[in-house]
């Protein structure tokens, strides 16, 4: 079972490298204004290339910040409980 899913996992991404794409987003006249100010020297194509980098980012840093919260709140800590035997120790 356990060889059956690595199998199908290994499937799955190897698909996933091999049918890969181009993908055109942008719409066509913001395609060809870019690349004529791009080809005269305009700065503007920088711009927007840091806005996409920028746009990209945002989700993976979020996810970052919420994982070293979740990490720092729930991480187990090393504390020694000191009880008598006949105590019951509750964890409701």
């Amino acid at each position: 079972m356990k060889a059956l899913r690595i199998l199908l996992i290994l499937v799955v991404l190897s698909l996933s490298v091999v049918t890969t794409q181009k993908a055109v987003a942008q719409c066509a006249a913001c395609t060809a204004a870019v690349e004529t100010n791009n080809a005269s020297g305009d700065t503007k194509t920088s711009g927007l290339n840091s806005g996409i980098m920028y746009l990209l980012a945002m989700p993976y840093i979020a996810v970052a910040i919420v994982g070293f919260v979740w990490y720092k709140k729930y991480r187990r800590k090393n504390v020694t409980i000191q009880m008598r035997s006949t105590e019951k120790l509750h964890l409701n």
